[in-house]
C-alpha cells in the first residue's frame, strides 16, 4: 500500500516485543460498568440479550426456585470486566476484533455480589490470516473474585485479533450487502420468537438426556444499531464515554480518538454503529459485539438445561460478522454425558448461523443437571 493512502498505523516488530514483554503481568484494569450484582443490573444485562427468562428478573417466580432469589445470566460477568470483553492493551491504532471466550464458572451469581476482574495477559500468538494478512491473537486470563469472601466466582480467557485496518480494507474480499426484509419476511421472524422454547421450572434430568438429542433453536436480530445500543445499557462496552471523560480518555490513549467526518474523535467502538467506520476495517458494514453472541449462546444453554440446571463452561469463537441486517439462529445438539468427580455433567455442541446458512460462530458448553436420585 503506498504510504501516502496509509490512514492508521501498522503493527510493527518493535511494538509487538513491547507488548510481550507485558506477558503474565498484572494488569490495572479500566473501571469496569458493573461492580455489583444489582437486580437492575442483571435485568439490563437480561434484556440486552433478548433474554426475557424469569429466574433473571422475576423476583416472586425466582422465590420459588432452589435458588431462592433471581440469579444472573452467567455472562453477566462480560459487565464486571473490561480485560475480558475486549479491552485490549499495545499496539496502538491497531484494530481488535473480539474472536471468543473460554468461560468456566463455580457458582451462581446473586443479588448483591461484588464481583472484580484479575487480569493478565496470558499470550501473544503471531497469525498469517486471508482477512488481513499479518494478525496478532492477543489472550487474556481474568478471574472474577467475590469481595466479600474473596471467592473464585469464575476464570476466563478471551482474546481479541488484532489487525491492520488499511491492509484488512485493501484485502477484503467480503463484499456482502446487509440484508432487506419485507413484512412477510418480518412476520416470519416474529413467528420464531413467539414460539421460543424455555425449560425453566420443570426440571431436565440427566438420566433423561439422549447423546445426539439436538438443542431447540432460538432466533436473534435482525441485527440492528439500535440492539448494539441495547447491550451496551447492560454491559457498558469498551470505550464508552461522554464529554469530559471522554476527552480524558483519548488524551491518555490518543489512538482511540479516530475523527468523524465532522472531525470529532471518537472510539473505533463506531464500527458497531457506523458502516463507514466498519469498512475502514475491512467489514462490509457494522458489525454486533463478539461478547454479545457469546451470550446469545449462553442463553440458548440456560433456556435448554432449565432452572435446576448449571452451567459449567462455555467455550465460544466468533468466526464471522454478523453485520447489520443479519439474523442469527443459535442451536445445539448432545454430544456426550457422563458422572465425573459426582456431577452429572452433559456436554453440548452449539453453534449460531445466519440467513445466508453461514456458521459464524461455533462453541461447546458442559451444563450440571439434576438426577432423579
Amino acid at each position: 500500500m503506498d504510504r501516502s493512502q496509509q490512514e492508521f498505523p501498522k503493527i510493527t516488530d518493535e511494538a509487538l516485543e513491547a507488548l510481550r514483554q507485558r506477558i503474565g503481568a498484572p494488569i490495572d484494569p479500566p473501571s469496569p460498568h458493573l461492580t455489583e450484582a444489582s437486580r437492575d443490573g442483571i435485568r439490563h444485562y437480561a434484556y440486552g440479550i433478548g433474554d426475557d427468562n424469569p429466574l433473571w428478573t422475576d423476583d416472586e417466580y425466582a422465590r420459588k426456585t432452589r435458588y431462592g432469589s433471581i440469579i444472573a445470566p452467567p455472562t453477566i460477568l462480560y459487565g464486571f470486566d473490561r480485560i475480558a470483553s475486549g479491552y485490549v492493551g499495545g499496539l496502538p491504532g491497531i484494530h481488535a476484533m473480539y474472536a471468543g471466550t473460554e468461560w468456566e464458572w463455580f457458582r451462581v451469581i446473586r443479588p448483591g455480589d461484588r464481583i472484580s476482574g484479575k487480569s493478565h495477559l496470558k499470550a501473544l500468538i503471531e497469525k498469517t490470516g486471508a482477512f488481513a494478512g499479518r494478525t496478532i491473537q492477543q489472550i487474556y486470563t481474568t478471574e472474577f473474585i467475590d469481595q466479600k469472601n474473596n471467592e473464585l466466582v469464575a476464570r476466563a480467557d478471551s482474546w481479541c485479533m488484532r489487525v491492520e485496518r488499511d491492509t484488512a480494507r485493501e484485502r477484503s474480499k467480503y463484499h456482502v450487502k446487509p440484508s432487506e426484509y419485507t413484512p412477510t419476511e418480518i412476520e416470519q421472524i416474529k413467528e420464531e420468537y413467539r414460539k421460543e422454547t424455555r425449560r425453566g421450572a420443570t426440571p431436565r434430568y440427566y438420566e433423561d438426556v439422549k447423546v445426539g438429542e439436538k438443542i431447540p433453536h432460538i432466533i436473534k436480530g435482525p441485527m440492528t444499531a439500535t440492539m448494539c445500543i441495547t447491550y451496551d445499557l447492560g454491559w457498558g462496552g469498551l470505550y464508552l464515554r461522554a464529554h469530559k471523560l471522554a476527552f480524558e480518555q483519548y488524551d491518555k490513549h490518543p489512538a482511540l480518538g479516530i475523527p468523524n467526518p465532522q472531525g470529532v474523535p471518537e472510539p473505533p467502538e463506531r464500527v458497531h454503529w457506523e458502516n463507514d467506520m466498519a469498512q475502514k476495517a475491512g467489514v462490509p458494514a457494522a458489525y454486533d459485539y463478539g461478547p454479545e453472541r457469546i451470550s446469545w449462546l449462553g442463553n440458548l444453554v440456560t433456556n435448554w438445561m432449565g432452572d435446576d440446571g448449571f452451567m459449567k463452561t462455555l467455550k465460544a469463537q466468533v468466526r464471522r460478522h454478523n453485520i447489520l441486517g443479519d439474523v442469527t439462529r443459535c442451536a445445539g445438539e448432545v454430544v456426550n454425558k457422563e458422572i465425573k468427580d459426582g456431577q452429572p455433567l452433559v456436554h453440548l455442541q452449539i453453534w449460531g448461523d445466519n440467513q445466508r446458512n453461514e456458521r459464524s460462530a461455533i462453541g461447546t458448553a458442559t451444563v450440571v443437571l439434576p438426577t432423579r436420585g
